[in-house]
């Protein structure tokens, strides 16, 4: 019993331990860069984050919630997409979306969602031109609702 409370110590030693090592890093970043130590801790830092801080709350529907009604709907775009997924899972797909539309750069957005919906293969696909047709009606369409 001993043992197992000194092991539970030396776990919560160590991990207070990496926590300080974490914080110092973090203090002597910002003494050298100034404001711009959040770069190394911020992914999207020059992207709207900070605008659209709180909207899904005061709008009382989420992002993702958004996207989801749309794939469900009869829109001709959200019936090509779920045509094109076909057994894969509409929610994953969902999820992955929302986290493609976050990308600030709209090329990386489009390759992001075009690797979406191009799923497993790997391989260049004869149907190329429609799956990118696919890809820029489906972001049109998310521009347009979200």
């Amino acid at each position: 019993m001993a043992n197992k409370r000194e092991t539970h110590c030396d776990n919560q030693v160590d991990t207070f331990a990496e926590a300080l090592a974490t914080a110092r890093q973090m203090q002597q970043n910002w003494l050298t860069y100034g404001v711009d130590f959040v770069n190394f801790y911020v992914e999207d830092v020059d992207g709207d984050w900070l605008e659209t801080w709180g909207h899904d709350e005061i709008l009382g529907n989420s992002r993702l919630d958004t996207i989801k009604e749309f794939l469900v709907s009869n829109d001709s775009v959200a019936v090509r997409v779920r045509e094109h997924l076909g057994e894969r899972s509409l929610f994953d797909f969902a999820v992955n979306l929302d986290e493609s539309w976050r990308i600030s750069e709209t090329n990386d957005r489009l390759s992001a969602v075009r690797n979406l919906l191009a799923g497993e293969r790997n391989s260049v696909d004869t149907d190329e031109i429609r799956l990118f047709d696919l890809v820029n009606s489906l972001l049109v369409k998310l521009a347009e609702i979200l």
